[in-house]
């Protein structure tokens, strides 16, 4: 529906008058004790709003897909992960093999020294559902492996 100006303008008209009467009806200081009321509740309301979605999360997370073992470069996903400097990246077994996330590529001299989720103790991905974090303080490009599965490889990408 297509409003003109005067039927705007009778609308308009009509609210003022509405709530002109309003106030005269009520005690004044009544009406404006609910009207502040009412501003404060709808401020309330807005500030308590949960509003994460605009927020950066400090984790990103990394899947080891079922069947990753047979798999490359898709035996993660995402793949390459996309992080920023400070967040922590947490990888997920959702494979029933055993798996490692270790640094460098398969045989370089530096594989392990920057990410290792190990073969043993708590952060080995020895089971589905475990899982392995490491933070990123520095920008840069990650390559890392599986140890036990050569082919399995990924990377991330810290801006």
């Amino acid at each position: 529906m297509i409003l003109n100006s005067s039927r705007f303008n009778l609308m308009i008209f009509i609210t003022v008058n509405f709530n002109l009467r309003l106030i005269k009806m009520v005690n004044k200081p009544i009406y404006l004790a609910a009207s502040l009321l009412a501003i404060l509740s709808v401020i309330a309301i807005g500030a308590s709003a949960n509003i994460s979605v605009f927020a950066q999360s400090d984790k990103v997370q990394a899947s080891i897909v079922p069947g990753a073992s047979t798999l490359t470069d898709t035996a993660v996903s995402p793949n390459p992960i996309q992080a920023k400097v400070g967040q922590t990246v947490v990888w997920t077994n959702d494979d029933s093999a055993f798996h490692t996330v270790t640094s460098g590529l398969i045989g370089a001299a530096d594989a392990g020294k920057t990410i290792d989720s190990g073969l043993a103790g708590p952060t080995a991905l020895t089971a589905k559902g475990k899982t392995f974090e490491h933070t990123f303080d520095t920008a840069g490009e990650f390559d890392y492996h599986c140890t036990l599965h050569p082919a399995m490889t990924g990377k991330v990408i810290i801006t």
